[in-house]
């Protein structure tokens, strides 16, 4: 699949940065700007998220897979890949497959363990939005606020809402494939590939994403891995950017 994509040119090192499940290249702008003082970074779409393709098939094979056409066909080669949440796990899978392609790997508050499906809430609350009928994005918000309390959550979620040129609003995710594939994205990254290769892990202290436990299983499949903890919680990169933007050059240094 061919990912739409934002590029900030700097004069150094292919950069790769993955967003998490209901995000976009958006989310990572005012952190891509900094990081283009030094490299050259590629903010991607993932498949039926923001403005790349949507597809009714979706799982990490598939999304390492579209990493891989996405160097191919951009010229890129030896980057460093950084991937939060969904995007840790497709960074992962694609590391484990292709090691040769990837120089370093940051992982943003994911294991590579199987996770319960913890986004059930946020998917019926995304459903209860009436396209039809809504007429602002405030109507959207007060439809989302009956289940889901944080107005931070609810204005990252309805950045995914937009205006049709004929008048109403539609998704820029997939979301009805989303909603089926809940399970796929709460899938464990195993196999019998090892990555061999600097990795970083940078866990919020405040979230229950990372824990000591997973270490093992970690270290197991990415023996170079070192973990960095945060006082946030699971958007570390919004919540703590400077901190994070030094763990993260401090580890590429």
């Amino acid at each position: 699949m061919k990912l739409f994509y934002r590029e900030l040119v700097g004069k150094g090192q292919p950069l790769i940065i993955l967003h998490g499940l209901f995000g976009s290249s958006d989310n990572w702008l005012t952190l891509a700007k900094q990081f283009a003082n030094k490299f050259h970074v590629y903010l991607p779409d993932q498949r039926n998220h923001g403005q790349s393709p949507h597809s009714d098939d979706f799982d990490y094979d598939l999304m390492a897979d579209d990493i891989h056409e996405f160097l191919i066909t951009n010229s890129i080669s030896d980057p460093v890949i950084i991937g939060h949440s969904m995007g840790g796990k497709a960074a992962m899978k694609f590391a484990l497959t292709h090691p040769e392609l990837v120089n370093k790997l940051i992982v943003v508050d994911m294991a590579p363990k199987q996770y319960p499906v913890q986004h059930d809430r946020i998917l019926d609350g995304l459903k209860s939005i009436d396209l039809e009928k809504i007429e602002s994005r405030n109507e959207a918000d007060d439809q989302l606020a009956q289940y889901i309390k944080e107005p931070a959550v609810r204005q990252f979620l309805l950045k995914n809402l937009q205006r049709k040129p004929e008048g109403g609003f539609s998704w820029k995710i997939n979301l009805p494939v989303l909603d089926k594939s809940i399970e796929k994205i709460s899938a464990d990254i195993s196999g019998n590939q090892v990555f061999n290769k600097p990795v970083l892990f940078i866990r919020g202290s405040k979230s229950d994403y990372v824990l000591d436990e997973d270490l093992p299983n970690i270290h197991q499949l990415f023996p170079q891995a070192r973990m960095a903890t945060l006082d946030t919680g699971h958007w570390i990169h919004a919540e703590q950017p400077q901190a994070f933007l030094k763990e993260v050059m401090d580890f590429l240094s």
